[in-house]
């Protein structure tokens, strides 16, 4: 009978304990277990997250090419309203063959990306998490969804607020900046005017030959009778007697909105960057106090870059920004980085952060 040799019945030695450099590398892992991936994993997750990412851009894409003609309307409606209270005709011009057909292709992309844009973040929240520990992760979640609030914020301000008030002073200016002053004289012998209905809207059935004028859209309108029977109406514009026809184009007026609305979103990130700089000890909440001048200056200097050549537009963007600064330093002092060390400190110690 053979024995076996005494080694086989001998217990393994426990391990060694790990050394402090082997400490220091376990806790710079992330605290997600899923964060330790090969580069293979890496870049397969990475794949699957654009590949999301794009597939939920395509479809707002498609559901902004359905509803573009709307979102068109809806940039215009300022510039029109704008137009009516002065006087003039509400119609935009199209100088080119395909501007129309063109800037309708633009804001359908613009408005999928910006209706996409928290389904992007959230893929690549998806894809940067697994890596990030605790606190990092709460400095992202924390960040993220406030950036988005302000941006969108900063939308609404501009179409309810600073563009009323805008088009209101560049329409009136050039609509006044050069009238024209008829001569006026008795009519001649067995001369009468001309007389037509005006009309806050379209009759409801005109017959070929009627026409009228409609106050809504300041244009002069004929009823005239088509081959097939039906009755079409056509217009010409009109407008207050001026030197200066004013007739905004739609491509030129949808690329000052998009660079409007990027200036401003830019501008209301003010709180995210306050923290930002507080958080890498930058700036503390009792320096920011301290010069409020300062910052109130360059405030000033921002909205003068940001808005039109117009006092009043200035004014009205400096006033948010200037809330929007405060609201920074109450943060600040609400998170401070001594509370974000202090909880860090405790995920290094083993122990559950707070919050």
């Amino acid at each position: 009978m053979d024995h076996e040799p005494p080694s086989a019945h001998r217990s393994e030695p426990p391990p060694p304990p790990p050394t402090i450099i082997e400490k220091r590398l376990a806790k710079r892992q992330p605290s997600n277990a899923q964060g330790v991936m090969s580069l293979g994993d890496h870049l397969e997750e990475l794949r699957t997250r654009f590949i999301h990412a794009i597939v939920g851009i395509l479809v707002f894409f498609l559901v902004s090419l359905y509803y573009g003609p709307t979102i068109l309307n809806w940039l215009i409606w300022p510039v029109q309203r704008a137009l009516r209270a002065e006087g003039l005709s509400p119609s935009m011009l199209a100088t080119g063959m395909f501007e129309t057909f063109f800037t309708y292709l633009k804001i359908s992309t613009v408005a999928a990306i910006l209706l996409g844009f928290p389904w992007i973040l959230w893929q690549a929240w998806k894809f940067i998490a697994p890596g990030l520990h605790r606190h990092e992760q709460r400095f992202v979640t924390m960040l993220l969804p406030m950036s988005l609030v302000l941006a969108i914020l900063s939308t609404l301000f501009l179409y309810f607020v600073v563009l009323p008030v805008m088009l209101h002073f560049f329409v009136h200016f050039g609509a006044t900046v050069s009238p024209e002053k008829p001569t006026v004289a008795p009519l001649p012998a067995n001369v009468s005017l001309l007389s037509l209905p005006v009309l806050t809207a379209d009759p409801p059935a005109p017959k070929p030959g009627d026409a009228w004028f409609n106050s809504e859209l300041k244009e002069l309108r004929l009823a005239l009778a088509m081959p097939s029977g039906a009755v079409a109406i056509y217009s010409t514009a009109l407008s207050t007697s001026t030197g200066i026809v004013l007739q905004p184009r739609i491509q030129e007026w949808v690329d000052s909105f998009l660079g409007l609305a990027l200036a401003f979103a830019a501008g209301f990130q003010l709180p995210v960057v306050v923290l930002l700089l507080g958080w890498v000890g930058i700036v503390t909440p009792a320096f920011l106090s301290q010069y409020r001048k300062h910052a109130l200056f360059i405030i000033a200097i921002i909205a003068a870059l940001l808005t039109p050549p117009d006092p009043i537009s200035m004014v009205i963007l400096m006033a948010p920004l200037w809330l929007l600064y405060e609201f920074g330093i109450i943060m600040l002092r609400l998170f401070p980085a001594s509370k974000l060390a202090h909880d860090r400190g405790k995920e290094r110690d083993g122990e559950p952060a707070e919050g």
